[in-house]
């Protein structure tokens, strides 16, 4: 049984499965001739708030031909105390697939060992698969192939989607980029078990120069809100603005994964110049989705 838990456990072929389906699905929208998810209902198992996340696999599960049941775990079992195993052994008998966003990468491997049932990590505090596939299906769109090029993070590098970038850098032949204080860079042992050229650096500037895709994202992720002030004051000269965008390769790809806090991780012109592609990156997680639902279920 297939689940998607982590970048880290995906094989490039894998991903390169999903990113060409992304493309067909993109394409072929409104008119599929195929519904993997006809007859199936999905749960939605959700933790924390979410805009994108939420809308692009609600839609998308109707749109393979699935019924959708949205869970806040404030209104389940779950949010009063029942333990991941139970309410796992309890929907597995129910639904057909599960998509869990949450707080604990434990948590979702738990779910997925006693559903028994597909599983996809809709986001947790170690790692955010469904972005990162969505933004290098954008990377591919603009440019072809990531293989090769040069990603630049900026800000926060040690949260989930800059985890979930360092896998991926080693599965898709890219060089990745982390300009980031210094503790706020991933973890030695990561970095380590993930392999792939990645670079940390405290220096914005040289971590710019010559990238071809600048990325930010929140300075204080979900959670994190307890830090706000002193997370902000530390990261204040990590921002993607027009002398950052000006070192980069000519006609660089600048991505926010969103939310966006303009004056903090990115200022309002930058973000508003490269608003096409900000906003191409957030509609490609409905396509990337649901080339992975497609994916789990052939």
């Amino acid at each position: 049984m297939k689940h998607l838990l982590s970048i880290e456990k995906l094989a490039r072929a894998e991903m390169e499965s999903i990113l060409a389906q992304s493309t067909v699905l993109k394409r072929e929208r409104g008119r599929h001739s195929r519904l993997p998810l006809a007859g199936q209902a999905w749960a939605m198992l959700f933790s924390k708030a979410s805009t994108r996340t939420r809308v692009s696999f609600e839609v998308g599960i109707r749109e393979l031909g699935g019924q959708v049941l949205f869970l806040p775990a404030s209104e389940i079992q779950l949010g009063r105390g029942e333990p991941i195993k139970d309410t796992a052994r309890v929907l597995g008998r129910m639904v057909h697939g599960a998509v869990f966003r949450t707080f604990a990468q434990t948590d979702v491997e738990e779910f997925s060992d006693y559903a028994k049932i597909p599983t996809i990590n809709a986001l947790t505090d170690e790692e955010h698969p469904c972005q990162i596939l969505a933004d290098i299906f954008t990377c591919q769109e603009k440019f072809g192939s990531i293989e090769g090029k040069v990603v630049t993070f900026v800000g926060d590098g040690a949260c989930n989607v800059v985890n979930s970038w360092v896998f991926a850098a080693a599965r898709m032949g890219f060089e990745l980029r982390i300009a980031a204080p210094r503790g706020f860079q991933p973890a030695e042992e990561l970095l380590q078990r993930a392999g792939g050229k990645v670079v940390c650096t405290e220096d914005l500037k040289a971590a710019a120069s010559g990238a071809d895709v600048l990325y930010t994202d929140v300075w204080v992720s979900m959670g994190k809100e307890a830090e706000s002030r002193e997370r902000i004051e530390q990261l204040r000269g990590y921002q993607v603005n027009a002398g950052i965008v000006s070192l980069a390769r000519p006609n660089a790809l600048v991505m926010h994964c969103l939310p966006a806090y303009r004056g903090q991780e990115i200022d309002e012109a930058t973000f508003e110049a490269h608003a096409q592609t900000i906003f191409d990156q957030a509609e490609n997680r409905l396509h990337a989705q649901k080339a992975v639902l497609q994916w789990l279920v052939s």
